[in-house]
């Protein structure tokens, strides 16, 4: 028998399982905080190695729509901010039983096609492609990484080596930075000169779908 079929065995038992479920929840608790520390963390990160590179980028937390206190991710916005934009983001998502983080360029807002068509748009999309990103509606490009910011084997690296970790994830989303700002520069300069009646809002457009 191994050592955690021990541990459930030992928790299934009438009298400890009132024990073991008090520890799940406190543990269940941890894995929360910790994981808003990491996303907390990782914001100042960011901040701090962007403007050492000149990157002029605003780092802001993003939280979970559905449960109030939860960090699930950070984006950047340049200043000033248009309707629809570019922004490079990293977020966690819940996928086959577990939370993975993935980065990349997310759309602000729903493009019209004008916005997918303007040239910079379009080159930043090949470029990024060729980078071996994906892309779908919400995102001009997007990748996973191998972080699994709730699994165990992240949490102890976490609490053990907290700055090579924040380094890790920060040193993705500054290559992105570095190596394609340019490039996003121009097309978030090419979005801005769309028309603004272009735009679609996306709760616009969920309050048709809703209505449909």
């Amino acid at each position: 028998m191994n050592e955690e079929q021990a541990v459930l065995d030992f928790f299934a038992k009438e009298e400890n399982l009132p024990l073991g479920l008090s520890v799940a929840e406190q543990i269940d608790a941890l894995r929360l905080q910790m994981n808003n520390r990491y996303w907390q963390e990782l914001q100042q990160h960011l901040t701090a190695t962007f403007s050492s590179h000149g990157l002029e980028w605003q780092v802001e937390l993003t939280e979970d729509r559905n449960a109030t206190g939860t960090l699930v991710g950070l984006s950047c916005d340049a200043r000033p901010k248009h309707e629809i934009r570019l922004r490079p983001m990293a977020e966690q998502q819940y996928l086959g039983g577990e939370w993975r983080i993935y980065y990349g360029l997310m759309w602000s807002d729903v493009p019209s096609p004008d916005h997918l068509g303007a040239a910079a748009v379009h080159n930043l999309k090949e470029s990024l492609q060729g980078a071996g990103f994906k892309n779908n509606a919400g995102f001009l490009a997007w990748q996973w990484t191998a972080f699994h910011p709730r699994r165990r084997d992240f949490l102890l690296r976490y609490a053990k080596e907290p700055e090579k970790l924040l380094g890790e994830m920060g040193a993705i989303l500054s290559k992105l930075l570095i190596d394609h700002g340019d490039s996003i520069e121009l097309a978030n300069s090419a979005l801005r000169s769309v028309p603004r009646s272009m735009a679609i809002s996306l709760d616009r457009l969920r309050s048709k779908r809703s209505g449909e």
